[in-house]
């Protein structure tokens, strides 16, 4: 347990615990000969009462040395990290390092370690991240918080170290990283902070759609994200990572009176789960309503929301699983659903929706009710709901792959060759299944393929 220190600049320490290994690591370094900090986003998590996700350490010893300390160990990278692993875990290790120039907005430079522990919290983005727990060699450890940080954790308040605009024109993520920060810890950021980073907004067009994309993700696994994306979009953060969002405030819908699309589209990423692909789609659900605006409504604006969407988590180079997913619920989750809906009407949605995906579509839908100022079940969605459960707890066929007979079969019994006309059939086969499933035999198949056939054509139209 940490001990009260009074020099400079270190306070009485807070009550927290270091894990086993963390402790194990810092005093290898101390009687190595070095100073050494537990230092950062764990500290600030751990003072919070969170669970932090990972442990950083700093020290005055080179890099090479770190690594000599602990021979299980990787260094290689120029910004005097090494990792270590310990007890099957890994850990990072991070020479001090002072303050150099960014021209490119993002990157220092060069590298240049530092000497103390002062000099390099001096760096650091925020005061909560600027704070330290440790020792010099032969001192007894302390709280180290040069910069006010327990002070602004007690006042839920997201403030720079130092001159604000200095910490953001050497890095531009640092401001895209302080909303997504106000959302996950639920803070506020400090007016004079919030103020430099309307002013530097534009830089954030330096960064890479990687870092956007990690950090939007990080913002919408928020337990509310409306805290951050606020900011985001009062800041001009907004205007310059996704211009397409940006257009949505100050366009009136007939939702919530007094509120814009922007409102909306805020509301219903509150109320989504937080599942990535369906908090992303809540974000990007209405994205291709400015685009469809005309004579007061949004003509077709899931299918060019859809593609809009595609096309900028492209940019970001999110992977296809979440463009597919993403791009899949916006186009689909205009549904109107009737209670006299017949149970194949029920079933050709879930084909439609997709049964993987049809529990996720039915949430944005949900999620896309309460942002509208709607129960979250309005549109009977309680009841299709328990339709759709009911269907798939039968393990209904929805798809030709379901079928007790396939292409093969056909092609032998009734002496097809492959190709259009054979794919058309299964089609046929597999709606005709839909309406009515218990003709989902092998015999019942290959004879009602049989009588739908003649002269090589079907003799009726296929649903296409």
């Amino acid at each position: 347990m940490p001990g009260a220190g009074d020099a400079a600049g270190r306070s009485p320490e807070p009550v927290f615990s270091l894990p086993g290994a963390v402790l194990h690591l810092l005093d290898t370094l101390w009687k190595g000969g070095h100073a050494a900090y537990v230092v950062g986003g764990c500290l600030r998590d751990a003072l919070l009462g969170r669970e932090p996700a990972d442990w950083d350490l700093t020290t005055d010893a080179p890099p090479e040395r770190i690594a000599a300390l602990f021979p299980r160990s990787l260094y290689e990278n120029r910004f005097g990290t090494v990792v270590v692993r310990h007890d099957g875990a890994q850990y990072e290790i991070t020479a001090f390092r002072r303050d150099v120039s960014y021209s490119d907005f993002r990157h220092p430079d060069a590298v240049e370690f530092g000497e103390s522990i002062e000099e390099d919290l001096a760096r650091r983005d925020f005061t909560v991240n600027a704070m330290a727990w440790g020792a010099r060699p032969g001192e007894k450890p302390t709280f180290v918080d040069p910069h006010a940080g327990r002070e602004d954790l007690t006042l839920r308040l997201l403030r720079a170290v130092g001159d604000p605009d200095r910490r953001f024109e050497e890095d531009a993520l640092r401001m895209v990283r302080a909303v997504r920060l106000a959302a996950r810890l639920d803070f506020a950021i400090e007016p004079g902070t919030l103020a430099a980073i309307r002013r530097n907004a534009p830089l954030v067009a330096h960064l890479s759609g990687e870092r956007i994309l990690v950090e939007l993700t990080k913002l919408l696994a928020a337990e509310r994200p409306s805290v951050g994306l606020r900011p985001l979009a009062d800041s001009g953060l907004l205007a310059v990572l996704a211009p397409e969002l940006d257009r949505q405030r100050g366009l009136a819908q007939n939702k919530i009176e007094g509120e814009d699309l922007w409102d909306h589209t805020v509301r219903t990423v509150d109320a989504a789960a937080c599942e990535p692909i369906l908090r992303m789609a809540a974000l990007l659900h209405d994205i291709g309503k400015p685009d469809t605006l005309a004579d007061g409504h949004f003509h077709n604006h899931e299918v060019v929301g859809a593609q809009m969407a595609r096309a900028y988590l492209a940019q970001l180079h999110a992977g296809r699983e979440l463009q597919d997913g993403v791009s899949h619920l916006i186009a689909n989750h205009m549904f109107a659903y009737q209670p006299a809906w017949s149970d194949a009407a029920v079933r050709r949605f879930v084909r439609k929706a997709r049964p993987e995906w049809v529990r996720s579509l039915l949430a944005l839908r949900a999620a896309d009710n309460q942002g509208s100022g709607q129960p979250a079940d309005a549109g009977d969605l309680a009841e299709l709901s328990r339709r759709i459960e009911a269907e798939l707890a039968a393990k209904v066929v929805l798809d030709r792959n379901q079928l007790a007979v396939d292409g093969s079969d056909l092609i032998a019994e009734l002496n097809l060759s492959p190709g259009r006309l054979l794919g058309v059939l299964l089609d046929e086969l597999t709606e005709r299944v839909i309406v009515e499933p218990k003709l989902n035999e092998r015999a019942t198949l290959v004879q009602l393929a049989q009588e739908l056939i003649i002269d090589g054509r079907l003799v009726e139209n296929p649903r296409s």
